[in-house]
């Protein structure tokens, strides 16, 4: 009986230290989040110096947190192509500028995105993450308004339903704004181009980045219409409890990649990554929102003077930065890294 006894509270024992010691680990890698984070601002946040300087002004605007950490992924997206790009030009494989021609587009797109490019109807009215609400926004577009105008007095959906359809409605919203600021871009390199009036070498490479900005364009406002038509069919029938997928940019994909020229078994694994690629963006959701918490609980603490709960109200706010930032670097390299294999999947169905 005593051991017995014995054997308990060594197990009990044993249990303790294990939980303290990965309480210890989680600690220690979440300060290490905060600390690699913390070091690399004193260094400079990019290896781009033009990056740098778009990142030291956008601290100067009123962003919310979350969209700074949005900023961040779309800028360290930027760097990743950037340094791509720069070693490409080195070994001589960008002759005709077609790539470096495609970042300084995406850049204007980060650019008008984050109300960074000096117009002020591109300024974004920014939200809070949490309270941004149906009734706090507005679509833009006039058949849009009218379709979820109808989805929202229908009595088809639930109070959950309604927040998840709100989003795809925000989702299409953003892509039709993009598509309009490179159709933008496109419009004013043509314009240039028919100013130029002898022909050469270059012009006619001028005309292959221009086919290829078309092609981006196409491929966007197919993804637009038939996101439309979804958004068209998901308003008037409701949703259908079959539907694999939740997240817009998950349905997106995979409403394109049924459309490309992929074999059953590609689509099947098509459709596999895209069930992890949806966890990933759920997970980076879930930081989003206690990135948020964690600010509107930092501004309270600053105004109490208790410097212990400030710092640790500070630190916890570093690791969910760096932790909200990381993950939405992921989930963009992956959404990249998907979307081009589409593209090249549709491609093959023109050819």
């Amino acid at each position: 009986m005593a051991a017995s006894r014995a054997l308990a509270a060594l197990g009990a024992a044993l249990l303790l230290a294990a939980s303290v010691q990965a309480s210890k680990y989680s600690r220690e890698a979440n300060e290490g989040l905060a600390a690699a984070g913390a070091k690399r601002r004193e260094a400079g946040e990019f290896r781009v110096v033009r990056l740098n300087q778009i990142w030291e002004k956008a601290q100067r605007l009123h962003l919310s947190a979350v969209k700074l950490a949005e900023l961040h992924s779309d800028l360290k997206i930027q760097e990743k192509d950037e340094l791509s790009w720069k070693k490409l030009k080195a070994e001589g494989l960008d002759e005709d500028g077609e790539k470096e021609a495609k970042l300084r587009r995406n850049l204007n797109v980060i650019m008008t995105k984050y109300g960074m490019n000096g117009k002020k109807d591109s300024q974004l009215v920014d939200t809070n993450y949490i309270k941004d609400g149906t009734e706090s926004d507005t679509l833009d577009d006039p058949r849009l308004e009218k379709l979820w105008s109808k989805a929202k007095t229908s009595g088809k959906f639930s109070d959950e339903e309604l927040d998840k359809l709100w989003r795809e409605f925000k989702h299409h919203k953003e892509k039709i704004r993009e598509y309009n600021i490179l159709l933008e871009t496109v419009s004013r390199t043509e314009d240039i181009h028919k100013n130029v009036i002898n022909p050469s070498e270059e012009n006619l490479v001028k005309e292959e980045i221009l086919h290829n900005k078309h092609r981006e364009l196409k491929d966007k406002l197919r993804s637009i219409n038939q996101g439309f038509e979804r958004l068209r069919k998901v308003s008037h029938q409701g949703y259908d409890t079959t539907s694999e997928f939740e997240e817009p940019r998950v349905i997106d994909l995979w409403d394109m990649a049924k459309s490309a020229n992929f074999t059953e078994k590609e689509l099947e694994s098509f459709r596999e990554e895209l069930k992890h690629f949806e966890a990933k963006i759920e997970k980076h959701h879930h930081y989003q929102k206690q990135l948020e918490i964690s600010h509107q609980k930092l501004k309270h603490v600053e105004g109490t003077g208790d410097k212990d709960h400030l710092n640790r109200n500070k630190e916890k706010y570093a690791m969910l930065e760096e932790k909200t930032k990381e993950l939405g670097y992921k989930v963009k390299k992956h959404l990249q890294d998907l979307s081009s294999r589409i593209s090249q999947g549709l491609q093959h169905n023109e050819l």
